[in-house]
């Protein structure tokens, strides 16, 4: 049987604390091929943590450990900081949840869209506008060439989203890592930025690994979920099978969700009378 895409097996992630180390991702084991996989669970879980070990991206006073973590057969644990750097953005790309904050307001669109193929292909200036036009239209932005020539505050949320989307997708990363990436976008944008997540993940043959609290989106986009608590995994399932899950952790996630039939009612509280 081939390897998977990504292979994380046994990752711990610890910070140090007053009373010692604190472990706040336990051991857990997942893997992504070409296909969505969710990493669901509510804050605090570890699941963003997680992304990060991924990506080599742990604050300098975190430790890590795992059994194994490679990337396409590459062994993730042993790479030196240019292989992060020759990785990052190249082999795998990360989304972050708000693009006020991961675009950069002092340069325009083009340039930052523009950033990956600087550092990891010789194409020339025009062919670098010229792909970078062609991302913009993928993400479906009206008016590709006016935006490039924009600076990040002419653009609305979902603008920008798109924006980051293409960044991340402009060099044709294997794997992407999305982390909440539609929590700053209003209910029907989230639901239009995580179509086209999907749309081009079919269409690039890519990996996704979505980081998120909202399982009834996991339900609707992803192939897979990990159910994530207290930094472990509680539970592994079809996405589709979310609502019949055999956690009571993860059954009482679909309970608590937000609806109109729930609206002005107290949500349930797991564990609440045991």
């Amino acid at each position: 049987m081939a390897e998977p895409l990504l292979s994380v097996q046994d990752l711990s992630v610890s910070f140090p604390s007053a009373a010692g180390m604190v472990r706040v991702v336990d051991g857990i084991g997942f893997s992504v091929d070409r296909e969505i996989v969710a990493l669901v669970g509510e804050s605090g879980s570890g699941k963003s943590m997680t992304g990060r070990a991924i990506m080599g991206l742990l604050p300098h006073h975190a430790q890590m450990r795992a059994a194994r973590l490679s990337f396409g057969g590459q062994d993730l644990l042993s790479l030196p900081a240019s292989g992060w750097n020759a990785l990052r953005g190249n082999g795998i790309g990360l989304i972050l949840q708000d693009p006020k904050y991961s675009l950069n307001p002092a340069h325009k669109v083009g340039r930052q869209v523009e950033e990956t193929l600087l550092l990891h292909t010789r194409l020339s200036g025009a062919e670098r506008r010229e792909q970078a036009l062609d991302m913009l239209h993928k993400v479906g932005l009206p008016d590709p060439k006016r935006v490039y020539s924009s600076y990040p505050a002419a653009l609305s949320g979902g603008m920008g989203q798109r924006v980051m989307i293409a960044a991340m997708l402009i060099n044709r990363p294997k794997l992407l890592i999305a982390d909440e990436p539609t929590s700053a976008l209003d209910r029907e944008l989230q639901s239009q930025i995580l179509a086209l997540l999907r749309s081009l993940t079919e269409e690039f043959g890519m990996g996704l690994l979505l980081i998120s609290h909202d399982l009834q989106q996991v339900a609707q986009f992803a192939d897979r979920a990990v159910v994530m608590r207290g930094g472990r995994i509680e539970e592994e399932l079809a996405s589709a099978d979310l609502a019949n899950a055999q956690s009571a952790y993860t059954r009482a996630l679909w309970a608590a969700r937000p609806s109109a039939k729930t609206y002005g009612t107290r949500l349930p509280v797991y564990g609440a009378g045991a």
